[in-house]
């Protein structure tokens, strides 16, 4: 069984947190990302080279999928309970139940001074947790 490595954890969950999609080799633990086509990104012909190598070999690879917009919100929620400032939590809070929770949610962050750094961490610690729990569900082995 390949032991996927904490480094390689931390690089499946960048790519994801940058909207790309990742598989992992069963048999080699290399890590293979393209765009998500499906979000309207169009140029194939600049990822032709991985996508043949998927298709050609697909059942030696396992996705590692992002996570949905829900699972999204509730890490941004988690967060925002999270805050130590009152008047930050209940911004973030507010944002988060008004339309565009996600814009909203970003701007308030954006803005936060110190606590943006925060947000990153929390969310980059949230992604690698999913990540694992992934790697589980396709019976990986990683570096706990």
């Amino acid at each position: 069984m390949i032991r996927i490595t904490k480094e390689q954890i931390k690089e499946i969950a960048d790519y994801l947190d940058s909207g790309l999609k990742c598989y992992v080799n069963k048999e080699t633990g290399i890590i293979v990302y393209t765009p998500d086509f499906d979000s309207g990104y169009t140029d194939e012909e600049l990822w032709e080279e991985t996508l043949n190598e998927l298709e050609e070999n697909w059942d030696k690879y396992a996705a590692i999928d992002k996570m949905e917009s829900h699972e999204s919100f509730e890490i941004m929620a988690d967060f925002a309970e999270s805050v130590d400032s009152r008047e930050l939590r209940d911004s973030l809070i507010k944002a988060l139940n008004r339309k565009h929770p996600f814009q909203n949610f970003k701007w308030v962050v954006d803005n936060s001074g110190p606590y943006r750094q925060n947000w990153f961490d929390f969310k980059k610690q949230r992604l690698i947790e999913w990540v694992k729990n992934q790697l589980e569900v396709t019976d990986f082995d990683y570096d706990k």
